[in-house]
């Protein structure tokens, strides 16, 4: 092979290994990369087998397959032993480099004996000495053999030696020093110090190719200890994201398993399995196997725990399991491994961490995330805890207690004479007693209870209280009305009605039960109302009411249920004053029903009137109002608040708080939303819109990773006939929003032009071409430069026929770049920036436009002549002639110098743009060699902007360059021409 093929050879070879580098990890990578040492074996150099080596090394230590790592080092130590002048600098490096991943690499593999690794240490810092390095890398190494063994007295040692060594090139990269830091203060019990070591990783400051990544998985434990449950939740939504694709950090993604197994989310956890059958299998790393079969074994115990060991769980292929078969077996599997290491370590170190780790109980009972997982069990609504007592208390005393309580409407009233009932079986009960137990068991019945209220109506009569029974035959009546029967109702209700005013009026009853059949037939009339809305029947509902708050008000007293009259009443009036269309008075009277049901000691009652309180309010447009009105439902609602309920509040709490820019709040609500929305069995519907507006505000908040994970999670929920159009059209929009930040710009770009294609069918059609516009952005940043085009293409259509000419001019300016990188495309790109120009001057002739649009067409012209410039000049290829490169710089100049003059015609508003087109000017006047010119644009951008003392970022940098290129020109000027 001659030198000239050879050459060329070996570039086509590195060209593919910089290729196979980009792919995903896994074997295919691992497979083209053995493919590739083959190749270069032929090509009889030296040097492009060490690369090939160096290459396969690189993708096997990034990979399932480590254990293969081991062979292409030993071969590439024996090339440097033998002829360590075939190595070019770069690789010289690299094999020193590696060293630490064998060292390392080896406490991976239990079949390596200690010794080896003690061996091998020994010849890292013998050949680190003689190259020169620092003893950091190898002390470094020396701490992960002793901390792996359990000898921390050792490992303590060396971590102080490793610290206190030179940083030089051989040392690991900052991010993955302090994620081992921190990794060794949290396992010796210093999680504080932990989190303090990796802040600089989480907060970005420090990063490399597993960095983040690792540090966030391994903050979860740490995080969950201290309690500090925002930063679990985020790092664990953050870090998932990044190591979801990375086959290589299996124990990275068994960290996240252990945090859902410890934070609730169990179901989440077996998702996690699903994604990645497997991590079950591969054995290349055993280490990081071990790690996961513990993780699973920890799991699958939880799930049995709590009754769920024969559901079906994902695990190795080719059979199925139960959570309670997989838990024996990755048990058996994580202590067969731990054993290896251990036999090979000479130490129990590893079993017992094993053990430890296996056997850990939930740190929290359940730290809602926010995206999208069922709940493994049924979760019990929060409730005020038992009284213990020490025995059973007799008949009599649950009879007393289950009174007090339905005397106060204490929410379990009806559970209290449940327990009477069933205490009382075989025993004697007097009439009374059985009155009030089968009323009870009848409000727990509704409609199904009618004939129960008319049992409890005959034994009230029998115990002597025939108000009581005329209340029970009322409310009878109106659960017919429940039940849709309002006519039967109101027919239902006129005897008792009549009856107990004649039975009052005689002294024969009391206000209790008189005000109970008035209510009753209240509320008959109100159902009436519900259906039909009639003025008539607002007017008999109104005088019915009024007729109750007349009886009741000033005779309450302390009598708690006529307290609740008086409330209910008022929230009656309320809601027939909205029917009415007089909602200030409905604002007023829900607040006063509101108020009088926390005087009577019953907050939880005033929680629906609060929430109707706050609707209306938002009507009115009083956002303070129904913040407070939402805050007090909360508030009041207390533990007897249903989760459908409490998501709901918190959803709606979520968009005011929102919408004054309190986003982080909002996004807590918004959690809290998704979470009970989830505990209520509604995570579809509720869930998923409460989801939407949290990823939403995730969003805002910068945190764009967690807003991806959460608005990935909503939309397989999220659909048009459930939540419009326009809630699924934003959910994509903000996620490619979201993917963009994130460098996911192909993903970026699918979302977007989904979200494009639904709004494509909306008679309004900017949101269209905003998308159209914001897809092509993606498609061009993910290298897609075709697919760009016609996405641009199909946004400057729709921006032109909306009369949106900065929409058209950027769009033709992004199709011009495309065009320039495409191959002999200099003259469509001039072209297609010559329309841009050709479009705003067009519009800039239209008398229709106002002064402010005219400016902002103006410096709009301003930049597409900037932008022609930049182009022209970039567009002169590199073997050119040099008059026909001068000629294009002329062209350049040209457009720039227009630029100068556009912007200068905004006066103080276009300052900043003059600025940076002079010296774009005056960059092109010096390639022109005409210092003259260009030391005179530095010069009027220094005249622009005077003192710097004071003045802005971009004053002070516009000066700095000014001033170099003033010093540059001054010299050459006298030879200017």
């Amino acid at each position: 092979m001659s030198t000239v093929d050879g050459s060329a050879a070996f570039d086509a070879l590195r060209r593919a290994m910089a290729e196979n580098a980009e792919e995903p990890e896994g074997p295919a990578r691992n497979a083209r990369a053995e493919q590739l040492l083959a190749e270069a074996e032929k090509l009889n150099i030296p040097l492009a087998v060490i690369e090939a080596l160096g290459h396969q090394l690189k993708v096997y230590n990034y990979s399932s397959e480590k254990a293969k790592m081991f062979v292409p080092f030993a071969r590439l130590l024996r090339m440097w032993d033998e002829h360590p002048e075939d190595f070019d600098e770069y690789e010289t490096h690299s094999l020193h480099w590696v060293f630490k991943w064998m060292t390392t690499g080896m406490l991976d593999q239990p079949h390596i004996p200690l010794a080896a690794m003690e061996k091998w240490l020994g010849e890292m810092e013998h050949r680190y000495r003689l190259a020169g390095h620092s003893e950091r890398a190898v002390r470094s190494a020396e701490y992960s053999v002793a901390a792996h063994v359990g000898d921390v007295e050792r490992a303590e040692r060396a971590y102080a030696a490793w610290l206190a060594a030179d940083r030089d090139s051989m040392a690991d990269c900052h991010a993955c020093e302090l994620h081992e830091q921190g990794w060794w203060q949290s396992q010796r019990g210093r999680d504080e110090e932990a989190l303090d070591l990796w802040a600089p990783v989480l907060e970005g400051e420090f990063t490399c190719a597993h960095e983040p990544h690792a540090v966030l998985a391994s903050s979860l434990r740490p995080l969950l200890r201290l309690g500090r449950l925002d930063e679990a939740r985020a790092n664990h939504l953050r870090g998932f994201r990044l190591v979801r694709a990375m086959e290589s950090m299996r124990g990275a993604y068994a960290d996240h398993v252990e945090f859902c197994a410890l934070s609730g989310n169990e179901a989440r956890a077996l998702e996690l399995l699903a994604e990645r059958p497997a991590y079950f299998t591969d054995d290349g790393h055993p280490r990081s196997l071990l790690d996961f079969t513990a993780v699973v074994a920890l799991l699958m115990d939880r799930l049995t725990g709590l009754g769920l060991g024969e559901r079906p769980v994902p695990g190795p292929a080719g059979r199925s399991w139960t959570a309670a078969e997989l838990a024996v077996h990755a048990r058996g599997e994580a202590l067969a491994l731990a054993a290896r290491f251990d036999e090979r370590n000479g130490t129990s170190h590893v079993g017992e961490r094993t053990r430890a780790r296996m056997a850990q109980r939930p740190l929290v009972e359940r730290l809602p995330l926010g995206v999208r997982a069922a709940r493994t069990v049924a979760a019990p609504m929060p409730a005020p805890a038992a009284p213990v007592t020490a025995r059973e208390p007799d008949l009599p005393a649950l009879v007393a207690e289950a009174r007090r309580l339905s005397d106060t409407l204490r929410p379990n009233a009806v559970e209290a004479w449940a327990a009477v009932a069933r205490a009382a079986e075989g025993g004697r009960l007097d009439p009374r007693d059985r009155a009030e137990i089968a009323d009870h068991e009848a409000m727990d019945l509704g409609p199904a209870g009618l004939e129960l209220f008319e049992r409890a109506a005959e034994l009230y009569a029998e115990a002597g209280d025939p108000g009581e029974a005329l209340a029970a035959r009322a409310r009878a009546a109106y659960v017919r009305a429940l039940a849709g029967e309002v006519d039967a109702a109101l027919a239902a209700v006129a005897g008792p009605y009549d009856e107990v005013l004649a039975l009052y009026s005689a002294d024969d009853t009391g206000v209790r039960q008189t005000a109970s059949v008035l209510m009753s037939r209240a509320r008959i009339l109100m159902r009436r109302v519900h259906e039909g809305d009639e003025v008539a029947f607002l007017t008999d509902a109104e005088s019915a009411v009024r007729e109750v708050l007349a009886l009741v008000e000033g005779r309450t007293g302390d009598d708690v249920r006529l307290a609740a009259r008086v409330a209910e009443a008022q929230a009656m009036l309320a809601e027939l004053a909205a029917r009415a269309g007089d909602l200030p008075a409905a604002a007023e009277l829900f607040t006063a029903a509101a108020a009088g049901f926390v005087a009577a000691g019953l907050p939880w009652f005033a929680v629906e009137y609060e929430a109707r309180l706050a609707g209306l309010l938002h009507h009115l447009g009083d956002a303070d109002g129904t913040e407070r009105a939402l805050r007090a439902a909360l508030e009041h609602g207390g533990p007897h608040l249903e989760a459908v309920g409490r998501a709901q509040l918190h959803l709606q709490l979520a968009e005011v708080v929102g919408g004054r820019g309190l986003d982080e709040e909002a996004a807590e609500h918004a959690l809290e939303a998704a979470h009970w929305a989830d505990e209520a069995g509604e995570g579809p519907t509720l869930g998923a819109l409460a989801r939407h507006q949290l990823g939403g505000f995730l969003l805002r908040l910068g945190r764009w990773a967690e807003a991806a994970e959460v608005l990935e999670s909503a939309l397989p929920d999220l659909s048009a006939e459930r939540h419009g159009e326009g809630t699924v059209v934003q959910t994509q929009w903000w996620l490619g929003d979201c993917l963009a930040e994130l460098g996911e710009h192909r993903a970026a770009a699918e979302r977007r032009l989904q979200a494009a294609e639904i709004a494509r069918h909306w008679p309004e059609q900017h949101d269209h071409a905003t998308l159209a516009h914001l897809a092509a952005e993606s498609l061009g940043a993910a290298g897609l430069a075709a697919e760009a085009d016609r996405a641009y293409a199909r946004a400057g259509a729709l921006w032109s026929e909306l009369g949106n000419v900065h929409g058209l001019v950027r769009s033709l300016r992004a199709r011009a770049w495309l065009a320039l990188r495409a191959q002999d495309g200099a003259d469509a790109a001039r072209e297609l920036m010559a329309d841009a120009v050709r479009a705003c001057e067009a519009a800039l002739g239209d008398a229709r436009a106002d002064e402010a649009a005219r400016q902002r067409l103006v410096g709009e012209l301003g930049h597409t002549h900037r932008q022609f410039g930049d182009l022209l000049a970039r567009s002169v290829p590199e073997d050119a002639e040099d008059d026909s490169i001068r000629a294009v710089l002329e062209e350049a100049l040209a457009e720039v110098v227009e630029a100068v003059v556009v912007f200068a015609s905004l006066g103080d508003d276009g300052l900043d743009a003059r600025t940076g087109a002079e010296l774009a000017a005056g960059w092109l006047a010096a390639d022109l060699s005409r210092p003259v010119e260009a030391a005179a644009r530095a010069r009027a951008v220094l005249d622009a902007y005077g003192d710097t003392d004071g003045a802005d970022a971009t004053a002070r940098a516009r000066r700095s360059e000014a001033e170099q290129m003033l010093g540059l020109m001054e010299g050459a000027e006298g030879r200017d021409g």
